[in-house]
This record gives C-alpha cells, sequence and structure tokens, in this order.
C-alpha cells in the first residue's frame, strides 16, 4: 500500500472484502511521520465458539458520506494531524477485522479520545446493519445499553 495523501487527511473506505491492518497503519503512520502520537482501534469478529458469520449490510447513500462527516468531525474536535476509518460490510467470519480506525495527532490524548470517539459513534448511531450467525440462525444485533451510554458522553461535552 502507497503512502496516504497529506492533501486529504482523512481515509474513509468501506470494504466488502480483506482489510490489511498492518499495511493501512504502515501507511498511515508513515504519512503522519511528524504526529506525535498514533492510536489505533481493531475490531473483529468474535471467536467465540458460537459465533459462526457476522454480516453487515448498510444504506449506500447515507454510509460512506456519514463515515466521512464523522471522521471531519472527530479532526476538527481533537485537533487532528490525520483520521482513517475503514469499515468492512458483507459476510466475515471469525476472526476477520471488521473496522480499523486510528487518528494521528500531535499529542497522545488528542489521539486516544478520537479513536474512542469514532468507535462509540460507529458503534451505536452508524449507518450499518449488524446480524450474527449462531446455531445455524441469524439475528439482528442492536447496540447495548453499554454502547449508547458510550455515546452519549460525547453529546454531553
Amino acid at each position: 500500500m502507497a503512502r496516504l495523501s497529506l492533501d486529504n487527511p482523512r481515509d474513509v473506505r468501506l470494504l466488502d472484502k480483506g482489510l490489511s491492518v498492518g499495511e493501512a497503519l504502515a501507511a498511515f503512520s508513515a504519512t503522519y511521520e511528524r504526529a506525535g502520537a498514533i492510536a489505533s482501534f481493531l475490531g473483529k469478529t468474535r471467536d467465540d465458539g458460537g459465533t459462526q458469520a457476522l454480516e453487515l449490510t448498510h444504506y449506500e447513500p447515507l454510509t460512506l458520506p456519514g463515515m466521512e462527516r464523522l471522521a471531519d468531525e472527530a479532526r476538527a474536535r481533537f485537533a487532528l494531524d490525520g483520521v482513517l476509518v475503514w469499515h468492512r460490510v458483507g459476510v466475515m467470519t471469525p476472526p476477520q477485522p471488521i473496522v480499523l480506525v486510528a487518528a494521528a495527532a500531535p499529542h497522545r490524548r488528542a489521539a486516544f479520545d478520537a479513536v474512542d470517539f469514532l468507535m462509540d459513534h460507529l458503534k451505536s448511531a452508524s449507518w450499518l446493519w449488524k446480524r450474527e450467525k449462531r446455531g445455524g440462525e441469524w439475528r439482528w444485533i442492536e447496540p447495548r445499553a453499554d454502547d449508547h451510554d458510550a455515546l452519549a458522553r460525547w453529546k454531553a461535552d
């Protein structure tokens, strides 16, 4: 993967297959080599012995533009040098990656907070619908009360 462009300080993607975490983070780090901190989060399909598959669907006209607005909001709110938000859609099996977010900032607290902010929004207020296959049966997954509480703290700020 080539170095990202400093001309566009956000890299937001919806991927229907593969997510090369190492390559993505290496390119992000190389692009923001002057940043004092880079924080990241990788979400994976849970390998708990019962999950057979996870499927994420989305509404195309809203998903990518919504993710781009969210990335821009994080950049402004935390004074980031750059932000990366990659999210898989389609069917995944354990332990495949689902989501990768990263933030480059002058200082660590802004990078950590930005990643937390992005994930809280993606988990509870995004344009993605999730269902899980267990025991051969599919069931829809809704955000938990903890997820809504995590999101609410950003609205209180």
